[in-house]
């Protein structure tokens, strides 16, 4: 098994920058793919940004050039580093990683962009 403890959500004015960390433990060797999605109040789940062990990068083209996916393998950490936020960012951010097929998942961090 393994767990995901994320980070760093909170409340944030739009134009500002958070950083959201997602920590894995437990079974962690050879965790794969890692990376970060969302969901806001009435929407379905959707993908920001996910990193392999690479360091390939998939990210949603509607944050692409304000967040940046980031992972460190050796403390099995991913980080979403989030400038120019904007209340349409608003939303519950999930941690996902990947180990042999199986998908695990963290259990959120609200992310809340207002004036």
């Amino acid at each position: 098994q393994v767990q995901l403890v994320e980070s760093g959500g909170g409340l944030v004015q739009p134009g500002g920058s958070l950083t959201l960390s997602c920590a894995a433990s437990g079974n962690i060797f050879r965790i794969g793919t890692m990376g970060w999605y969302r969901q806001a109040p009435g929407k379905q789940r959707e993908l920001v940004a996910t990193m392999t062990r690479g360091g390939n990068t998939n990210i949603v083209d509607s944050v692409k050039g304000r967040f940046t996916i980031s992972r460190d393998n050796a403390k099995n950490t991913v980080y979403l580093q989030m400038n120019s936020l904007k209340s349409e960012d608003t939303a519950v951010y999930h941690c996902n990683a990947d180990q042999w097929g199986v998908a695990y998942w963290g259990q959120g961090t609200q992310v809340t962009v207002s004036s």
